[in-house]
């Protein structure tokens, strides 16, 4: 990376040396769904078919995350043919839907992997998240998360749920990891290249 490169680098994300160091050696990270990769609002049409609204910015972010060593992993309380197709077109290959006890679901995952959760970061907005949260070598919550999760989490994202708080989150995860530059890099010099880009997320 160049000197111009790097200063922009440093211009653009500022994260304090304390959430980076809390944020090393991870290797995975769970995302719930509703109120993170959405904004909470569940659209329910006339035969009961449920509609949400994902951000492109965080669907990057997740496929970033998984280049740069991190497997992202989702756990959710609902399930709909929404979140599955969305799961599905990010590549994550590791997601628990309709889970009643996220915990129970998370150490069973976890376990399957061969995780400890030192290893593990999680990102929730709602009380169903906090056994998670709580446990997770590094928490985070959206900016609109509920109050007594914002209270218990490492780090509280800029922006709302739905909005480009998974992005922030798996950037700061990035950053920490040492492998956000070469990966910023790696899209710039695809574009200087000529080459095609690949489809949005």
């Amino acid at each position: 990376m160049d000197e111009q490169s790097r200063r922009e680098f440093r211009a653009t994300l500022q994260f304090a040396p304390s959430l980076l160091l809390k944020a090393q050696g991870l290797r995975a990270a769970i995302f719930d769904v509703d109120g993170v990769l959405t904004d909470g609002r569940l659209y329910i049409g006339e035969h009961g078919e449920t509609v949400k609204a994902f951000n492109s910015l965080d669907g990057h972010g997740l496929k970033l995350l998984a280049r740069g060593g991190i497997a992202p992993l989702v756990i959710t309380g609902r399930d709909s043919p929404a979140v599955r197709r969305r799961v599905a077109d990010l590549g994550i290959a590791h997601a628990v839907y309709g889970a009643h006890d996220k915990l129970v679901a998370a150490t069973a995952l976890l376990s399957a992997l061969g995780l400890d959760w030192p290893q593990v970061a999680a990102i929730g907005d709602d009380w169903p998240d906090l056994p998670l949260l709580v446990r997770a070598g590094f928490a985070a919550a959206p900016s609109n998360a509920h109050a007594e999760v914002r209270a218990r989490v490492d780090h509280v994202t800029t922006v709302a749920g739905g909005h480009g708080a998974a992005r922030e989150f798996c950037d700061l995860m990035l950053v920490a990891s040492g492998r956000y530059a070469d990966l910023l890099q790696g899209h710039l010099t695809t574009l200087d290249s000529g080459t095609v880009a690949e489809p949005s997320p």
